[in-house]
């Protein structure tokens, strides 16, 4: 073997992208030591996103503080990579971890993400990344924009910063200095979910209770949802309800494209992109991929799908490696997404409770057996 491209997402609740690539890197290391190894975690967006893109492509990770979840100061951070480009997680500002027990979504705020994107701005930065997973709120973003110079009036002409028990006070937004602000800069959105911003599919119906919202507050988080998109509507022109991902992150989908002007995409695209996939795995002898999980959903989409996909493009062989594999998962739609063999780490059908703590072992075991059956072939 002379080159291996290490490419996995987190194993969720086990082991981040970063140790997964180590580990497996690690294991190439011990059986083909003259072997290239091409380590490039990723993230989906969510916790992690910021250090997997350090390590892949370097660059550092950037500590401040701004304003957390329910208005008070908080520690953050974002990423600065070597060509200037700003990478946020959305939940270093705003996210389930900084709430804790306390799960009151009509009272959270975005706020902290546009400082965290203004304090980007101000060193100078013109491409942020913004990774929208696992969030506290349900503003629509309008926290964010306020930070960066929106201002939200209500019908008495008074200011205010709205969150989800306020959005439906908001009459008319004056975003002149946001777009002084962001002239010329780019922002792009990892997105992974189409929940359009209301209704049944929308941001409160379907990720309001994992947030503490109960039937009640459920609706009137929607209304609000509805109403600043008729707002934006009527001041902008701008459609934003209907939109594919508008509902991720408590609408921060909607209020990304809305207040800046952000592309979204799918975050394995935005990823694989920024790491120059296609140009690094030139040559490879094989893409390891692999994450907690593999089951239906890892082929529409997600990471270990969509790294299939460019490999496949590129007719590079891909192997997953996976904490559980879901029985829907089969050869024949594994081959056709492009993956050539997919694995256990587990020896044995445990519960997750027992088999996580052995996540760290069997990765590495697992990875090293079968690299030493591809010596062995290659040696016949």
């Amino acid at each position: 073997m002379d080159k291996v491209v290490i490419i996995p997402d987190s194993f969720k609740g086990t082991l981040s992208s970063k140790e997964v690539a180590a580990l497996m890197g690690e294991a190439v290391g011990s059986v083909f030591p003259e072997a290239d190894r091409m380590l490039l975690p990723i993230g989906d967006g969510g916790e992690g996103t910021v250090e997997s893109f350090l390590t892949s492509l370097g660059g550092e990770r950037v500590e401040t503080t701004v304003c957390g979840p329910f208005f008070t100061p908080v520690s953050s951070f974002y990423g600065r990579l070597p060509d200037g480009t700003v990478v946020i997680e959305m939940a270093a500002a705003a996210g389930l971890p900084l709430v804790g027990n306390r799960r009151e979504v009509e009272q959270t705020t975005t706020f902290g993400v546009g400082e965290l994107m203004g304090k980007a701005l101000e060193e100078g930065a013109k491409h942020i990344i913004l990774g929208l997973g696992g969030s506290a709120t349900n503003d629509g973003g309008c926290g964010a924009a306020a930070a960066l110079g929106a201002v939200f009036n209500d019908e008495t002409g008074n200011s205010f910063v709205p969150t989800g028990a306020t959005l439906k006070m908001i009459h008319h937004i004056d975003m002149e200095l946001l777009y002084r602000r962001l002239h010329g800069i780019t922002v792009t959105v990892m997105c992974d979910i189409d929940n359009p911003l209301c209704g049944e599919s929308g941001a409160a119906a379907v990720f309001g209770p994992q947030k503490g919202a109960d039937a009640a507050m459920v609706h009137r988080l929607d209304d609000g949802l509805a109403h600043l998109a008729a707002v934006v509507r009527q001041d902008f022109g701008i459609s934003i309800a209907d939109k594919p991902g508008a509902g991720a992150a408590g609408g921060m989908g909607a209020g990304a494209a809305a207040f800046f002007s952000g592309r979204l995409r799918r975050g394995i695209d935005v990823v694989l992109d920024t790491v120059r996939f296609e140009e690094k795995a030139v040559g490879a002898d094989m893409v390891f991929t692999g994450e907690g999980c593999f089951d239906a959903q890892s082929l529409m989409g997600k990471a270990v799908g969509g790294v299939a996909c460019r490999a496949k493009a590129m007719h590079l062989p891909v192997t997953v490696l996976a904490g559980a594999i879901a029985d829907e998962v089969d050869e024949e739609s594994a081959l056709k997404a492009g993956i050539s063999a997919f694995f256990s780490i587990n020896q044995a059908p445990l519960p997750f409770s027992e088999a996580a703590p052995r996540s760290r072992e069997n990765l590495f075991r697992t990875m090293k057996n079968l690299l030493r059956l591809w010596k062995m072939a290659r040696m016949m």
